[in-house]
């Protein structure tokens, strides 16, 4: 299994994400992380590590696309940029799949810019994020890859949420929700009024449940909650700011209660906050995956750290050993049949 890390991507590079890929080949002993990027910089943050250089082998990249930098603009001038140059290994069939905690809106842009690295019949790849729910880990999907989605790309985003939920997630059979303002049939606008007829008359309509509202994400009744990008990456912020809000309030209070109760108490109250606190946390997951592709791509946070960018390198050399995206080839096809002008 290879997989190319672009090792300049984050707010921190390329110190947690050198870090991480160390601990990723110690993990799995098949596993080879391409480092992408400046080359004497990678060789510094190795150098403090004792691993089999062999299997942690560097791709040269002179250049970075910066958090500022505007997407497309900087891919047409950035030429030899890290990013760029992970998708090229892809293209080229050089590895399995790509994990990068840097520009999001790059990403996308370089993946649109090589029309090979669709998936049969899939306009638009869309970016999926793992919510926890009082059932288990969901699905949302699109994030942020695609501002302007059409009822089409919100049905195969469905679809190919679904996949993923049971082979990444192994969640039997899992229920399909279209974000709304209202569960009732009638509510919503003209996108999510043709998306929802898309879905009652495509071949995973008994899997899909109709409306859903904020409210009802972590319920988990719909383990695949379907959403047009800007709608998903205003979720995807205010979930994680609203985590934070809480864990930060429930540690300021916790302070106060466990001098009270006794070191041993205190022990176990503590024990079982991290743990919680770990449920909730994106580094769990390690990023989200771009669904659409040929091959595995897991896009990270920018604040990623080494156990993030670890567990993103799991979850994509599993995406790819998994072959999960013949099962988005063969099952889309059989959806796709329903859209107007099929």
């Amino acid at each position: 299994m290879r997989i190319a890390l672009d090792a300049m991507g984050g707010d921190h590079a390329p110190g947690p994400i050198v870090t991480g890929a160390v601990e990723a080949v110690r993990d799995r002993s098949d596993l080879t992380v391409v480092l992408v990027g400046d080359q004497g910089r990678i060789e510094a943050e190795l150098a403090a590590h004792e691993v089999d250089r062999d299997r942690l082998p560097i791709v040269h990249a002179s250049e970075i696309i910066g958090m500022g930098d505007k997407p497309v603009e900087a891919l047409r001038k950035k030429r030899d940029n890290s990013i760029s140059r992970c998708w090229g290994l892809m293209a080229s069939g050089e590895v399995n799949a790509v994990v990068s905690a840097g520009h999001t809106g790059a990403m996308v842009a370089s993946a649109l810019m090589n029309a090979k690295m669709f998936l049969p019949g899939v306009r638009r790849p869309g970016i999926a994020a793992i919510f926890p729910s009082h059932q288990g880990p969901i699905v949302i999907i699109d994030v942020g890859a695609n501002m302007n989605a059409k009822a089409e790309d919100l049905y195969q985003y469905g679809i190919m949420g679904s996949i993923y939920a049971e082979n990444v997630l192994g969640i039997s059979e899992p229920k399909i929700g279209l974000m709304n303002v209202g569960s009732e049939e009638d509510k919503g606008n003209e996108l999510t009024r043709t998306t929802r007829t898309l879905f009652q008359n495509g071949p995973h309509a008994g899997r899909f449940v109709g409306n859903i509202e904020g409210r009802d994400i972590y319920e988990g009744n719909a383990r695949v909650i379907v959403c047009e990008g800007f709608v998903g990456n205003v979720l995807l912020k205010s979930g994680e700011g609203a985590v934070e809000f809480l864990f930060s309030a429930l540690k300021q209070e916790l302070s106060k209660l466990l001098p009270a109760i006794g070191p041993e108490a205190s022990h176990k109250l503590a024990a079982s906050f991290k743990e919680l606190k770990t449920r909730f946390e994106y580094q769990e997951f390690g990023g989200g995956p771009l669904l659409g592709l040929r091959g595995a791509c897991i896009i990270c946070h920018g604040s990623s750290g080494a156990r993030a960018i670890r567990n993103a390198l799991r979850v994509a050399g599993t995406m790819a050993e998994d072959r999960v995206n013949e099962q988005f080839a063969s099952q889309l096809k059989a959806a796709l049949d329903v859209l107007p002008g099929a």
